[in-house]
């Protein structure tokens, strides 16, 4: 089990001590220190069944301030996502062939 981690993030933190709590000890990726790659990527998009752009957090000033509004193909998002780690939604959890994205962090109960 992996986790894509933010800890400055709270609800990266509140899905970390439930996995945690669950008796689990994931490998702790911090993808803003360790960026993912884009085959990693297309591969947790793949395990998450969806597309690049749903992967990314629009809320975030780079996002507003370089793609808002943009159709931009998958391989271009993801290789945003890849030099804009920002980008990338949080946390997101792997366990084999699945995965789930930590928001709300009781979604990664169905990986428990």
């Amino acid at each position: 089990m992996k986790i894509y981690h933010n800890p400055r993030c709270r609800k990266s933190r509140e899905t970390l001590q439930r996995i945690e709590d669950a008796g689990k000890h994931p490998e702790i990726i911090k993808y803003l220190e360790t960026p993912p790659t884009a085959k990693e990527l297309e591969d947790i998009l793949r395990k998450l069944n969806l597309r690049a752009p749903e992967l990314i957090r629009k809320g975030e000033s780079i996002y507003k301030e370089q793609y808002k509004g943009k159709d931009l193909p998958e391989k271009q998002w993801i290789q945003a996502m890849v030099e804009n780690p920002k980008l990338i939604e949080r946390p997101i959890v792997v366990d084999g062939d699945r995965a789930i994205i930590g928001r709300p962090p009781e979604n990664v109960d169905a990986l428990l």
